[in-house]
C-alpha cells in the first residue's frame, strides 16, 4: 500500500509521546510488515455508520454508552470474559435507552485496549528500577527485566487478542444473547438484589410494562434481539496502529481498521504531536480526551486541525475534569465551541480524574465522586441549552474489589480481596449497574 497519496507517514517526522523504548527496530519493522499484510479488524463502512450515529449525538439526538477494560490483557480474551462485560454494558444500555428516549450509541473499550500511557517511564520497587508496564501490548505485568522489556512481537498477539474478542462480541450481539426481554430480566434480577433496589425499582417496573405492552401489540423487531456494538480504543502506539490503516476501496480513503472508533489522550493530544498529526489523515470517528488544564483555544485548534470540514460525526471530545473541577473548567468550553459551530459530541469520562492512593497503596476511585462528575457535567450541558452526549467508563463485568461505594458497597479495607486491574481501578458489574440507573435518573430530571 503506498502512503504517497495520503501522507500516512507525516506524523513520523514529529515527535511522538508514550512510545515504547523498542530494543530492535528490525525485529519491530518485521512485525509493522505483517500487521500490515493482515486481514481488517472492522470495515470503513462500520466506521461510517458509526459516524452517523455520533452524528447523531451531536445533534442532541442519542447518546453515547462507552466502555470497557481501563487496560485489555491477553489472558482476558475469553469467552467468559467478554461476555460479562457485553451483559454488563447491555444492561446499562436498556436502562438509558429507556430513560433518555433516545437511541444509544454502544461502544466497547474492547478489542485493541492494550496500550496505557504512563506518567513516569521506569518503576522502582525495592530499590530495583524497569521500564512501567504499558500494556499487553508493548511488555508484561511482572516485575522482572525480562517481562518489562518491550518486544514488538507483543504487536501480533494484540492483533490476534482483538479479533478473538471481537468475533465473540459479534456472535454475541447477533446471535440472540442481546435480546431486550433477557437483558431487563438480568437488570430485575440486579434491582431484586440489591441494596439500592427500592431506588430502581420503579424505573425497572416501568421497561416491564413497556415491554409487555409491545408483546400484548404483537411487536417484535429485529432490534428487540440484536444491536449494534462498535469497538474502540487509545490509538497509542503509532506503529500498530499505521499498520492497521487501509485504504478504503469504496472512497479510496484511510482508515485505522483496528476499531470502529479511535482516541487520543490527554497526555498524547499536542497540537504539533505525532498523534494528532496521525488522526487528521484517518477517516475514522475519533475522540480527544481533554482534562482541566484544556483552554478554549487548545480545543478549537484541535478541531481546526482534525475536522476543517466540520463534518458530523467526525470528532468528540471525551472531557475528564475531576468531580471537584468539572462545573468551573467545562463552561468555557463548551460555551467557546458552541459558538464556533463546531459540530462535536460531548462525552464524559468520570473516572480518570478522580482516582486516589488508598492508605493500603492501591489506586482507587468513589463511586460518589464519578456520579457527582456525571451529574457536574449534565449540570453545565444543561446550564447552556447543549447536549450531553454520553459518557465514558472504566468497568469490568467481574465482582471486582476496585472502586469503593455502590449498593453492595466496597470500603477501602476490601480493596485487596479482588484487586484484579492490570492498571486503574475499574467499576464491577453492581457499581455499572449503579451508575447507569443514577445516570437515567439525570436523564429524566432534564
Amino acid at each position: 500500500m503506498s502512503a504517497e497519496p495520503h501522507n500516512l507517514d507525516s506524523w513520523r517526522d514529529l515527535p511522538a509521546a508514550q512510545q515504547p523504548d523498542w530494543p530492535d527496530r528490525a525485529e519491530l519493522d518485521k512485525v509493522v510488515a505483517e500487521l500490515a499484510g493482515l486481514p481488517p479488524l472492522v470495515f470503513a463502512g462500520e466506521c461510517d455508520q458509526l459516524k452517523s450515529e455520533l452524528a447523531a449525538v451531536a445533534r442532541g439526538e442519542a447518546f453515547v454508552l462507552q466502555g470497557g477494560d481501563c487496560a485489555e490483557t491477553f489472558a482476558g480474551a475469553t469467552a467468559d470474559a467478554v461476555r460479562n462485560k457485553l451483559k454488563t454494558l447491555l444492561q446499562m444500555a436498556i436502562v438509558l435507552t429507556y430513560a433518555g428516549r433516545v437511541p444509544i450509541v454502544k461502544i466497547g473499550r474492547m478489542a485493541g485496549q492494550f496500550a496505557k500511557p504512563r506518567s513516569k517511564p521506569t518503576e522502582v520497587r525495592d530499590g530495583v528500577e524497569l521500564p512501567a508496564y504499558r500494556g499487553d501490548m508493548v511488555n508484561g505485568f511482572e516485575f522482572t527485566p525480562e517481562a518489562r522489556t518491550p518486544d514488538p512481537w507483543r504487536l501480533l498477539r494484540a492483533y490476534h487478542s482483538a479479533a478473538v474478542t471481537l468475533n465473540l462480541c459479534r456472535a454475541f450481539t447477533k446471535g440472540g444473547y442481546a435480546d431486550l426481554r433477557q437483558v431487563h430480566a438480568w437488570n430485575q434480577d440486579f434491582v431484586a438484589g440489591s441494596p439500592a433496589g427500592q431506588r430502581y425499582e420503579r424505573l425497572a417496573r416501568e421497561i416491564d410494562q413497556a415491554l409487555a405492552f409491545m408483546r400484548a401489540c404483537g411487536a417484535d423487531p429485529e432490534e428487540f434481539h440484536t444491536v449494534e456494538f462498535y469497538s474502540s480504543h487509545e490509538a497509542l502506539i503509532l506503529d500498530y496502529d499505521r499498520a492497521l490503516t487501509r485504504i478504503d476501496s469504496r472512497t479510496g480513503q484511510p482508515y485505522d481498521v483496528s476499531a470502529h472508533m479511535v482516541w487520543i489522550g490527554e497526555r498524547t493530544r499536542q497540537l504539533d504531536g505525532a498523534h494528532v498529526e496521525f488522526f487528521s489523515r484517518i477517516r475514522n470517528p475519533i475522540g480527544v480526551k481533554l482534562g482541566p488544564s484544556s483552554t478554549p483555544e487548545d480545543a478549537l485548534a484541535l478541531i481546526e486541525k482534525l475536522n476543517p470540514a466540520n463534518e458530523p460525526g467526525r470528532l468528540t471530545f471525551i472531557t475528564r475534569m475531576g468531580a471537584s473541577k468539572i462545573r468551573d473548567a467545562l463552561p468555557i468550553l463548551v460555551e467557546k465551541v458552541t459558538a464556533s459551530g463546531a459540530q462535536v459530541a460531548w462525552v464524559c469520562d468520570p473516572m480518570h480524574g478522580n482516582t486516589f492512593e488508598a492508605p493500603s497503596g492501591h489506586k482507587t476511585r468513589r463511586l460518589d465522586d464519578v456520579l457527582d462528575e456525571v451529574a457536574g457535567f449534565f449540570e453545565v450541558h444543561h446550564a447552556l441549552g447543549t447536549h450531553p452526549g454520553g459518557i465514558h467508563i472504566e468497568f469490568t463485568g467481574d465482582d471486582v474489589t476496585e472502586c469503593v461505594g455502590g449498593g453492595h458497597p466496597v470500603v477501602e479495607d476490601d480493596l485487596a480481596l479482588r484487586y484484579e486491574t492490570a492498571c486503574d481501578p475499574r467499576l464491577n458489574r453492581g457499581q455499572s449497574l449503579d451508575l447507569a440507573f443514577r445516570v437515567a435518573e439525570l436523564y429524566r430530571s432534564s
